[in-house]
């Protein structure tokens, strides 16, 4: 009793100095990255940060501050964003101390404690994964990746065609076809086709079988919720995870997924145990290079994640900022026309990879698609090794103080003036006609493929994604006439911090003469 009158009697001093010394700390934190600007409150809260992930559109906020407050911004107490391309492939550089911060990395992971090829934050682990993987996602030993995305072309060609053709006939109604919804089908079955040997079939039903898709939003949420809060470790709990996380014995959705996914993972790896394996697909690859059953079935949620979504994302703003520009439409559709009467294709196949490369007008449709709507824009922070750095953006040199985490505003990038031209923010695929080898074009280049990553954190799966967009672009205007069905309003999309979720890409197709 003694004790807690005595506490009572002094209760303003304990308060007193219970809160000088949180005005200490709070002035040390914002003290330590007071030389970069940035939005109200981000000096001492999470606040700031906090609503630009939970808004759905973190990518336009880090642009927006980039823009008002310089190419190296603070988003947070000990956050600062850049679209400094020099900063983004210094910290990226494969001998580079940088290291991925856990408070994002960690928060995308599929199950508690395991860690795909994203969310590892250990080096050495992340280099060796890599190194196992890097074979299944050439065509070096995956002999039938691109004879796998033709076919799923052709049955892409097939749905459009004898389901959702509408007629110029005045006495019979149109036909509305949600594109969104089909060029997710189509990766879906890629990324499938190509990883397991079987597409999960959402382009012969014309249905979410899976319900993949509708599970994918909700989960997309809690991810987005998680992170932006940095409640990462309490979800990652097992307990947590027990009860809120996806399960295998669900009957749809991400747990159907992960169900489906490791019981073809095993009877794979049990036919390669017993000598019978002779595939040469991406899961073939993956054992053959010894990966464990628990890693392989970890990168295969990855894969369906990052090489549906993400491809999807890319076909979908392609396509519709083609329909929004009937300028760059009747060119492209020119192109493609003179090279199917020059038989760079042939008439019933599906243009070759290698062709669609010789194409320049469709080579700059894709680069400015990929440009003007960011398939991921993850901001993916890196921490400052011990000791500091200092480097050079915008021709000045900076110190950054050891443990801050420095994220990548990829929209400020794709908008860069001094990269782009004074008009960085139109869809303008004349931009990508330069002088082949001119050092301006080399460097538009090397700028817009950092969409996906850079030095030893590039993406496994870009020339796969970059096969699917060249020959779905090709194909759909080789075959079809587009039109947008609700210009106003053309679709539904959200950012789950990175990651687009689009829904409602209503069109209309008609079949184009011969």
């Amino acid at each position: 009793m003694a004790v807690l009158n005595l506490i009572y009697s002094a209760r303003w001093l304990i308060f007193g100095a219970i809160l000088s010394i949180y005005t200490v700390s709070k002035y040390k934190t914002y003290k330590r990255l007071s030389q970069f600007k940035g939005p109200f409150s981000t000096g001492w809260s999470e606040i700031w940060h906090i609503r630009a992930i939970m808004s759905y559109r973190s990518h336009e906020c880090y642009r927006e501050a980039t823009d008002k407050y310089g190419s190296i911004t603070r988003v947070g107490p000990n956050d600062l964003v850049t679209n400094s391309p020099d900063l983004l492939c210094h910290m990226s550089a494969v001998r580079s101390p940088y290291t991925r911060t856990p408070w994002y990395s960690r928060a995308t992971r599929a199950e508690p404690g395991r860690d795909h090829l994203f969310s590892l934050t250990d080096e050495e682990t992340h280099t060796k994964r890599r190194q196992k993987m890097a074979s299944g996602f050439s065509g070096k030993e995956n002999l039938s990746l691109e004879p796998s995305i033709d076919s799923r072309v052709h049955e892409l060609i097939h749905l459009i065609r004898s389901k959702y053709i509408s007629s110029t006939d005045p006495t019979t109604p149109s036909k509305p076809m949600d594109l969104a919804m089909k060029a997710q089908f189509f990766t879906l079955d890629v990324i499938s086709h190509i990883g397991f040997g079987r597409a999960f079939g959402d382009l012969a039903a014309d249905a979410d079988v899976d319900g993949y898709i509708a599970a994918s939003e909700e989960g997309m949420k809690a991810m987005t919720f998680i992170c932006a809060t940095g409640l990462t470790p309490i979800f990652q709990s097992p307990l947590i995870a027990r009860l809120f996380g996806p399960s295998e014995t669900d009957k749809s959705g991400h747990g159907k997924m992960m169900r489906t996914s490791r019981r073809l993972i095993s009877d794979r790896m049990d036919e390669y145990n017993s000598g019978k394996e002779k595939g040469s697909d991406m899961l073939a690859s993956f054992i053959h290079r010894g990966m464990t059953k628990d890693e392989i079935c970890t990168e295969a949620f990855l894969q369906i994640l990052a090489g549906s979504d993400t491809t999807a994302t890319a076909i979908r703003s392609t396509m519709l900022h083609l329909m929004s520009h009937p300028r760059v439409y009747r060119r492209l559709q020119e192109e493609i026309d003179w090279a199917v009467r020059e038989g760079v294709v042939g008439e019933g196949g599906v243009i070759s990879e290698a062709n669609a490369e010789t194409l320049p007008y469709l080579q700059a449709v894709v680069r400015e698609g990929l440009r003007i709507h960011l398939p991921i824009s993850d901001v993916v922070p890196k921490i400052v090794p011990k000791g500091g750095d200092i480097v050079v953006v915008d021709g000045i040199p900076t110190f950054l103080p050891e443990g801050t985490n420095v994220g990548y505003d990829v929209l400020g990038l794709a908008r860069r003036k001094d990269l782009f031209g004074d008009d960085p923010d139109v869809f303008r695929p004349e931009r990508w006609l330069l002088e082949e080898g001119s050092e301006k074009l080399e460097t538009m280049r090397r700028m817009t493929e950092m969409i996906f990553g850079y030095g030893k954190y590039q993406c496994l799966g870009k020339p796969i994604a970059w096969m699917e967009i060249n020959k779905v672009i090709f194909e759909l205007l080789r075959h079809f006439d587009w039109a947008i069905m609700r210009p106003a309003k053309p679709w539904k999309t959200a950012n789950y911090i990175g990651i687009f979720l689009q829904q409602e890409l209503w069109v209309l197709v008609h079949e184009r003469g011969s």
